[in-house]
């Protein structure tokens, strides 16, 4: 008995080698920062918190970022910048906690980014930034920094209240039609994060994070991409839906012909 020519082609496309390749994850980029003494002295402010980070990154395959909120001083402002300071931007260097949004001859407003690859962008407000994210629809991962602590965790309550608005209120405006994930590295400002988008049934923004597999230690020039080829590959084979990098379009390359 004749098989059908769609079985035949079903049979073919199973067998093929394509079939076996695992699912290809999704890209995070992340823009890398130097470490050991002094890094932000040689940071090239290669993050993703302005819009033209944003679009390069997507255009080297990414499907998400990962970039930084701090919060300007007494949490008047939540902004998209990751040193302490302002440093590797234009005007006096202030602390970020010190100054002001657009109050005062060291505000922070207007200011542009003074060295790398996305010299002349300004600094952006988390709002700004999260539109920029569902404009190109990219998955937002946020991460709120340390120093966010001297407002967010303040002993002054309406301090908080502030600090705590400027961070939530944009994500409650906007959660349901994109995705943002919010997180941090400091213990008692993640365990804040957590009762308060509980409180605000927005549980979702916790989770969906992406693996980090990458084993350099940024410097700048950047290391070799290569030395991260056995960590893509375990995190691959381990079945990764989303992978952070530091070398995105290296990453995207990389990954053509290994996954489907």
């Amino acid at each position: 008995m004749a098989v059908p020519l769609a079985a035949l082609m079903l049979a073919s496309l199973l067998t093929s080698p394509s079939a076996a390749l695992p699912a290809c994850p999704q890209i995070f980029a992340h823009g890398g920062y130097p470490t050991g003494a002094d890094a932000w002295e040689r940071d090239q402010v290669r993050q993703p918190n302005n819009p033209t980070a944003i679009r390069r990154y997507k255009g080297w395959g990414a499907s998400g970022v990962e970039a930084d909120l701090q919060l300007t001083k007494d949490g008047t402002k939540a902004v998209m910048w990751h040193n302490t300071s302002t440093w590797g931007l234009t005007g006096a260097k202030k602390n970020i906690t010190d100054i002001w949004w657009a109050a005062g001859d060291t505000a922070l407003k207007g200011r542009t980014i003074d060295r790398g690859p996305f010299r002349g962008e300004t600094v952006h407000t988390f709002r700004e930034w999260l539109a920029t994210m569902k404009a190109t629809g990219m998955v937002g991962l946020v991460e709120i920094k340390p120093e966010a602590r001297q407002s967010l965790l303040s002993s002054d309550a309406s301090i908080r209240s502030r600090a705590w608005a400027e961070v939530l209120d944009p994500v409650k405006e906007s959660h349901r039609s994109q995705e943002i994930i919010l997180y941090s590295h400091d213990g008692a400002l993640a365990a804040e994060l957590k009762k308060r988008v509980s409180a605000a049934g927005m549980t979702q923004v916790l989770s969906g994070g992406p693996v980090w597999p990458e084993v350099t230690k940024w410097e700048e020039p950047p290391p070799s991409w290569k030395l991260n080829e056995k960590a893509w590959r375990a995190a691959l084979d381990g079945g990764a839906k989303r992978v952070a990098t530091d070398y995105t379009a290296q990453f995207s390359a990389w990954l053509k012909g290994k996954c489907r």
